[in-house]
């Protein structure tokens, strides 16, 4: 069962940052949920780091830091797919 909330969780954090980034991500949704995926993972590492993995409530610095997390991996990993997908000029196809 904790791989199906994994891929949720992917999802839903890989579509929100892609959201978030400006222009348009040319990667497929599984790439999204992957990228998502180790942005959460990420960001509950740097959760675990400064101590706020586990407070009473709701987790929002937490959830804030995956989010972040997934950002930074749908934009490093987008710049990677382009480059591996042959648009090697760093522009993005509009």
């Amino acid at each position: 069962m904790s791989w199906l909330w994994a891929i949720i969780v992917g999802l839903v954090l890989g579509l929100i940052a892609r959201a978030i980034l400006p222009g348009k991500q040319d990667i497929p949704l599984w790439l999204t949920v992957v990228f998502g995926i180790l942005g959460s993972i990420l960001g509950n590492a740097v959760a675990t780091w400064i101590g706020v993995n586990d407070t009473k409530g709701i987790d929002w610095i937490r959830h804030l830091l995956q989010l972040l997390g997934a950002v930074a991996v749908v934009g490093v990993g987008d710049m990677l797919w382009q480059s591996i997908k042959g648009n090697r000029s760093g522009t993005r196809r509009t």
